[in-house]
């Protein structure tokens, strides 16, 4: 059997497992020489191509005049509509050819709110608090939305990617949008784009353009008081920055991503990112390093935006005593802190808080920007920060004998603040009366994102497993229109899975060069690389059972009984307990949740 042959090959039913050694004879399939087997042959699949579907993604108050309504169009019938579009990917590369005149990209958005009926102008009265950076974003938007809510405010909430449901992405008082209002509201801007697109010469808007202006009618049908807006990628050219006068804007911890559209430096990134800062818009930025800072500095100071860093969670914590989170991890008390400025800077403008004016911003370009200061935080605020949820951002389930740490990490510096986080939390739970634990990695990542790096931090975890499968939760998703993705073949995202298996192989054959490992995140002296075993599936629903072993009361049996998946492993059978990390991609962290917690996708 060829040494790439991957575990679950022989079971798979139909020509692939006889195909098998036919095609690594043909191709000349071995690592040394890098060609690739059909793995659509090898799955039972057909020719390769386009997936077809089988992956997965109180003034006037209204945007226009009611479109007519479609009574017979129901949700997944709007989802696989708006998977007709242009995927996020194909938006990316379209944002890597027009980069260079960002106001182009502005304009073709001023345009397609024109068709639907809204003017820019109307964007004002959402009172939007804008928030970009690399890591932390969502989860700063989330604590913000959440703390707002509590002073009885009516709050939309824009972010992306979904993790199970697309309507997630648009959320009224915390929630998605109803299924109803989802499709109701879809058909309303799809319809009217449809209707004009002939006179206006364009074609339709992107996947993530069309969700951004849907999320802005929304907001506007539905009155809301404030619009949380979260930028898709870096911010001077996203779409979401088509806005004029939102009330605040924020900055999470900038990193190394998306190099292809950003640029390949920290400086680069950091002057997109403060592309969202507006004349006379107060803004406020995480610590930062010293170079990222001083671009977004100069950024805002050429427009006179007035900049703050924000102080340290610690300078709110009275009498030594810490704030309660609800999302889990050190890395989040820099969100929290940021979110707290930003509700401050919300409710001055609105007389909903009595506070004190922030100094005015500094004049002297030799100086960095000021601090902002801390504050007594209400019991409105207090509570927020407490019961502020965010899925998929350093989420524990605890299912019988095994449990599942599910974190969306999918840069350098989240996968290391991912380790600490599990490292951590695995430790404080109970350990089994016998002493028998076991690890399992489950990972994937997509984009351009160096693999190498992210699996060589992952390696001091000391996985005993390592499992490697795609982003969707069933081989086929025909069923279910949230889970498609037209934008690749499942060749392509296989081939990845496996030069993912192959990497991780690399890190942990025994009789590495010691200097090659990453320094324990802990401060620890780290172990010998453990020489983990390694699998690759097709899928996560099998993936996760085969973490698992069917232990799991809530996980069901993979569909393909043929599947390697359902094939017995003592030691996982009989360890008396299982963790297992899911983690390198939001989008994995969703098909998880989505098999996890099936009451996500009603």
């Amino acid at each position: 059997m060829p040494a790439c042959l991957p575990p679950w090959a022989p079971a798979c039913p139909g020509p692939g497992g006889a195909c098998w050694r036919e095609a690594c004879r043909v191709m000349g399939a071995r690592r040394g020489r890098g060609a690739v087997p059909p793995l659509r042959l090898l799955l039972g699949l057909g020719p390769a191509g386009r997936a077809h579907g089988l992956l997965g993604p109180n003034r006037r108050g209204f945007s226009a005049e009611p479109a007519p309504a479609a009574p017979s169009m129901e949700y997944q019938d709007a989802i696989r509509t708006l998977n007709s579009l242009q995927t996020n990917a194909s938006y990316l590369d379209q944002v890597k050819r027009t980069r260079g005149d960002p106001q182009a990209q502005l304009s073709a958005m001023d345009t397609f709110l024109l068709r639907t009926g809204i003017q820019v102008r109307d964007l004002d009265q959402l009172n939007i608090i804008h928030v970009t950076g690399t890591k932390g974003k969502g989860s700063a938007c989330a604590f913000t939305e959440r703390i707002l809510r509590n002073y009885g405010l009516k709050t939309g909430f824009y972010s992306s990617p979904h993790l199970v449901q697309v309507r997630e992405r648009i959320r009224i008082n915390g929630q998605p949008i109803s299924k109803e209002l989802f499709s109701k509201y879809f058909w309303q801007v799809y319809n009217r784009l449809e209707e004009t697109k002939d006179s206006h010469g364009a074609a339709m808007p992107a996947y993530f353009r069309f969700l951004t202006i849907m999320a802005f009618h929304v907001f506007l049908q539905e009155k809301v008081d404030l619009a949380v807006l979260e930028v898709g990628i870096g911010g001077a050219y996203d779409c979401t920055n088509i806005i004029r006068k939102p009330v605040v804007c924020g900055v999470s911890a900038l990193g190394i991503d998306h190099t292809s559209i950003l640029g390949d430096t920290i400086e680069k990134i950091a002057w997109q990112k403060g592309g969202i800062f507006k004349p006379g818009v107060p803004a406020f930025t995480v610590p930062q390093l010293d170079r990222p800072l001083d671009v977004l500095k100069e950024r805002a100071q050429k427009i006179s935006c007035p900049l703050w860093v924000c102080p340290d969670l610690g300078a709110f914590e009275e009498g030594g005593r810490p704030l309660r989170l609800g999302l889990a991890g050190d890395h989040q008390r820099s969100n929290a802190a940021l979110a707290l400025q930003l509700c401050r800077a919300w409710l001055h403008r609105h007389t909903h808080l009595d506070v004190a004016e922030l100094n005015e911003p500094w004049t002297d370009s030799k100086r960095p920007p000021p601090v902002a200061p801390a504050f007594r935080l209400d019991e409105a605020m207090l509570q927020g920060l407490q019961d502020t949820e965010w899925l998929g951002r350093n989420q524990v389930l605890h299912h019988g004998p095994v449990t599942w740490y599910i974190d969306g990490a999918h840069t350098t510096s989240s996968i290391q603040a991912c380790v600490r986080w599990f490292r951590q939390a695995a430790r404080i739970g109970k350990m089994p009366a016998d002493g028998s634990e076991v690890r399992v990695l489950i990972f994937n990542v997509t984009g351009d994102r160096d693999t190498a790096a992210f699996l060589k931090l992952l390696v001091p975890c000391q996985f005993d497993y390592a499992v490697f499968c795609p982003n969707f939760t069933e081989v086929s998703t025909v069923g279910n229109a949230d889970q498609q993705n037209f934008n690749v073949t499942l060749e392509h995202v296989l081939t990845r899975c496996l030069q993912n298996q192959h990497q991780w192989q690399r890190l942990t054959e025994t009789g590495v060069d010691s200097d090659l490992w990453p320094l324990d995140p802990l401060g620890e002296t780290p172990l010998p690389p453990p020489g983990t075993s390694t699998r690759v599936f097709p899928c996560a629903s099998q993936a996760l059972w085969w973490a698992s072993q069917g232990r799991d009361p809530r996980l069901a049996t993979p569909a393909r009984r043929g599947s390697h998946a359902l094939t017995t492993f003592p030691r996982l059978r009989e360890a008396g307990a299982i963790h297992v990390l899911v983690t390198g991609s939001l989008h994995l962290a969703g098909a998880a949740l989505n098999l996890l917690d099936p009451s996500l996708s009603q």
